[in-house]
């Protein structure tokens, strides 16, 4: 493959990392919020990331892997935190 995973697992750690602190730290009430605000996050990460590579080549397919590992797990981790509350 021609893009690097190490520019894709940075943001799919932190997406993890932030579930798992919104899980742990907000209200049951406010997690519905807090959701799109890590999603948020991980997209301008993604960005960032990308644009420090300074590599056009599978700029598009890095930024699909990271974005779409990012809603994976915060989709999930959404359906657990409505199991658990």
């Amino acid at each position: 493959m021609s893009w690097q995973w190490w520019s894709v697992l940075p943001v799919w750690v932190i997406a993890l990392s932030a579930a798992i602190g919104i899980g742990l730290a907000a209200p049951a009430s406010k997690e519905g919020s807090w959701i799109p605000i890590a999603f948020a996050g991980t997209v301008t990460l993604t960005f960032f990331i990308q644009l420090a590579i300074q590599r056009k080549e599978g700029l598009v397919l890095r930024a699909m892997a990271s974005i779409g590992g990012s809603v994976l797990i915060l989709a999930a981790a959404t359906g657990i935190l409505a199991l658990v509350h």
